[in-house]
């Protein structure tokens, strides 16, 4: 189990070509213990849930395998800023991005009180979105 603050996240960039990992039909990836409205006290234990495919550590190259990125509090993936763009580089490791690069499948997050926006992705072995992106819905939660 890892702890994170969304202050504090490390990750790796990589300059690999951008979507070119496929994800197998039906891959899904889900919160296993939230859902959306949910009212949590933090810090928030988080874990992921994968179907249809494997986790492995960032840089492992194995077919129909990723790791999991927690987006916290920005808009879901591909409807940023950067729009469908970020479908196609490398997630960020920000305050907002935070990244499982070890294969880890749950996560303890310290987050203020108030409304936090949460969305899971899948990235390839360079932090990059399958393709097809596997990737939940975004769902709010509220720290009381």
């Amino acid at each position: 189990m890892a702890t994170i603050s969304p202050i504090i996240v490390t990750g790796c960039a990589s300059a690999a070509h951008a979507g070119e990992t496929p994800a197998p039909s039906g891959a899904l990836v889900y919160f296993v213990n939230l859902k959306d409205g949910d009212k949590v006290k933090s810090p928030v234990k988080v874990i992921f849930g994968l179907s249809g495919m494997g986790v492995a550590p960032a840089g492992a190259e194995a077919e129909n395998t990723g790791h999991h990125h927690l987006i916290i509090d920005r808009p879901a993936l591909g409807e940023g800023p950067d729009g469908m763009a970020e479908l196609d580089e490398n997630i960020p490791a920000d305050e907002n991005h935070a990244h499982f690069g070890k294969g880890q499948t749950e996560a303890v997050i310290v987050l203020p009180a108030g409304s936090h926006t949460l969305q899971l992705v899948l990235g390839d072995k360079d932090h990059i979105p399958h393709d097809p992106p596997v990737a939940s819905g975004r769902i709010t939660v509220t720290v009381e």
